[in-house]
C-alpha cells in the first residue's frame, strides 16, 4: 500500500474554501470585520453601514472632510485592505455621507 502525499490541514482547507467558491465571500467579510484594525480607531470612530458586495466596498463616512481624503486615496485604501486579508476582495469603494 502506497502512502499518499500528506498536506497540511491549512492547504486542505484553502483548497476546499477555493473549490466551492467561498474564497471571495470569506475575504469580503474579512474587509468588513478588520475594518477598524487595519484603518485604525480615527477612521473607524466615523465609519458606518460597513458592507461589501460583489468586490464593492460600501461604507458611510460622517465627516466630510476625512470621506474626501479617503476619496482621493481609494486606490491606495483598496490596495491596503486586499493587503490585510491577503487577496483580491476589494475591487471599488463607495463612500456614502
Amino acid at each position: 500500500m502506497k502512502r499518499k502525499e500528506t498536506q497540511s490541514l491549512d492547504s486542505v482547507i484553502a483548497e476546499w474554501i477555493r473549490e466551492n467558491g467561498l474564497e471571495k465571500p470569506l475575504l469580503e467579510h474579512r474587509v468588513v470585520q478588520q475594518w477598524a484594525d487595519i484603518l485604525g480607531p480615527t477612521i473607524a470612530r466615523y465609519s458606518r453601514d460597513i458592507e461589501v458586495k460583489d468586490g464593492m466596498l460600501r461604507v458611510r463616512i460622517t465627516n466630510a472632510a476625512l470621506r474626501q481624503e479617503l476619496f482621493e486615496q481609494r486606490f491606495r485604501l483598496i490596495q491596503k485592505l486586499n493587503d490585510a486579508v491577503g487577496g483580491e476582495a476589494i475591487t471599488d469603494i463607495r463612500l456614502l455621507g
